[in-house]
């Protein structure tokens, strides 16, 4: 359960040498300072702390360390420099598709309502603050289709746009149950295809292309394209849903998805300039992520750099430019070093991670497998890389991998797997992270500095000043012995214990 800070008052010497004993964590055996002599007990502040392990003896447990005012002299001290600011977070969260909803609509609604508080609460829950939808179909879908696949008459080419069932009874009631629980959840929604009918064979020719998968969009449509995602975006408004970001293309490069489009960088910076001076002209504030596929960009030589490529050709003096933020990127080829190279390229461009997925492939139901790799990759490796997002694919599939649409994946965990007549949730490891950091990591928060002592071998971490005035740290301890150590802001400090093939998230008041 989310809590900012606690004040528990020590009221009795007895239960100060218990606090003593047990130090950071009832479990660390770590020493807690001793209080001045002859000083009266006094109300203590503790940091909050939660902590889980690849082992699962720690499995999302709460608990407290006790700060202690001024500096320390401790060794293997991790110190926060708050002098040193980087990015401000916008979020961490899951993909919102229609098999994530479908499961969650079979659930009861005492135990949808129980789940999604616990998940996106953030006041009773970890306070998970971001989600990722599709703009028409999705892999994930019930079938193919677009908002709009019959074409309408000249003059009114998207005289038949609508929103489909997929969205009116699934994923939008899901969003408004979460947007009761917590109302400044963050979306963002990219499409996985255009209407058939504005896709071409080429550019050039402008041979149609009849199929879900491939193709590329017509360059005639740019304009219409464009005016497909304002009618999304003023559509979901007007269920009382914001659209915070689009991506024009969920991975513009892969040419075999179920639902897909082939949108190099050469198409997709033209058709960015459209929807830009759209979403202007029409007082639409959503935010623009280009490119929204691999660190590798899918070994096409020619697309290496590709939201580089985007930016350079759209210049920026277009309409709407200071809509086009920034890029985003998913892991399933490359390295995340390559944000490093981006962020260098393009620094004042923001970054966000919107995809990757565990199945059958990776062992993504077994957490000694996943919870250390994905947390120093997926998690640690892009915050400390300028994300400002970081965002999961399926928030909750069935046992049985699905629902799932033939020619999308067919090998896929969720975050939550969900079995026994929709009663029994087992949590996989991108539940785990995801919650980690929301717990400690409020929306606005700024990445700060660090400095550690080098003894702290196998320790991976990132530091956060909230804009509730609270520090949020994330822990990471890849080696085989639990460790200790000393945090200090430089006004205070406690102790932490973080377990061996573990992660502990930190939260306390800044003085």
């Amino acid at each position: 359960m989310k809590s900012n800070y606690m004040i528990v008052d020590i009221i009795a010497s007895a239960l100060a040498a218990l606090l003593m004993a047990c130090g950071s964590s009832s479990e660390s055996g770590g020493d807690t300072p001793n209080p001045t002599p002859d000083t009266p007990s006094v109300s203590k502040v503790v940091a909050s702390l939660l902590t889980s392990t690849a082992n699962k003896a720690y499995d999302l447990k709460g608990d407290t360390a006790e700060i202690t005012k001024g500096s320390t002299m401790a060794t293997t001290v991790l110190q926060l420099d708050a002098t040193k600011t980087y990015q401000t977070m916008d979020g961490f969260g899951f993909a919102l598709t229609y098999s994530s909803c479908y499961n969650l609509m079979k659930m009861s609604a005492a135990d949808r309502e129980a789940f999604l508080k616990k998940t996106y609460s953030t006041t009773d829950g970890y306070g998970v603050s971001y989600a990722r939808i599709s703009i028409g179909c999705n892999d994930f879908s019930s079938t193919e289709y677009s908002l709009c696949d019959t074409k309408g008459p000249d003059g009114n080419l998207l005289q038949n746009f609508a929103l489909q069932s997929d969205e009116k009874n699934y994923v939008i009631p899901v969003i408004k149950e979460i947007l009761t629980i917590n109302p400044n959840l963050k979306i963002i929604a990219s499409p996985w295809t255009c209407p058939q009918w504005m896709k071409v064979d080429d550019i050039t020719t402008k041979g149609p292309h009849n199929a879900w998968t491939d193709g590329h969009l017509n360059p005639d449509y740019y304009e219409t394209y464009a005016d497909y995602f304002v009618k999304f975006v003023q559509a979901m408004k007007a269920e009382g849903i914001s659209i915070y970001a689009v991506t024009p293309q969920n991975e513009p490069l892969n040419h075999a998805n179920c639902a897909s489009l082939y949108m190099p960088w050469q198409e997709e910076a033209p058709f960015v300039k459209a929807l830009a001076a759209d979403f202007e002209k029409n007082n639409i504030k959503t935010k623009i992520y280009v490119f929204d596929h691999n660190y590798n960009y899918d070994n096409v030589s020619d697309q290496n750099d590709y939201p580089i490529k985007v930016y350079n050709a759209l210049g920026s003096s277009f309409d709407g430019s200071e809509l086009v933020v920034g890029a985003a990127y998913h892991d399933y080829g490359g390295s995340n070093t390559e944000l490093d190279d981006i962020h260098q390229q393009a620094p004042t461009k923001d970054l966000i991670f919107s995809e990757t997925s565990i199945g059958t492939w990776n062992d993504g139901r077994n957490l000694s497998t996943r919870l250390v790799a994905d947390m120093k990759s997926v998690l640690l490796g892009t915050v400390n890389r300028y994300c400002k997002a970081v965002l999961v694919w399926n928030l909750m599939l069935d046992d049985k991998l699905g629902p799932n649409l033939d020619g999308g994946c067919q090998t896929c965990y969720g975050a939550v797997d969900i079995s026994n007549s929709y009663k029994t949730i087992s949590r996989n490891s991108h539940y785990y992270i995801i919650t980690h950091a929301a717990e400690a990591v409020e929306t606005g928060a700024q990445r700060i500095g660090t400095s550690r002592d080098p003894r702290l071998t196998g320790i991976t971490h990132a530091e956060f000043l909230n804009p509730d005035g609270t520090y949020g740290l994330l822990l990471l301890n890849e080696g085989t012995e639990d460790q200790t150590m000393t945090v200090s802001d430089g006004s205070q400090h406690f102790k932490v214990t973080v377990p061996a093939s573990g992660v502990v998230s930190c939260k306390w008041k800044k003085l």
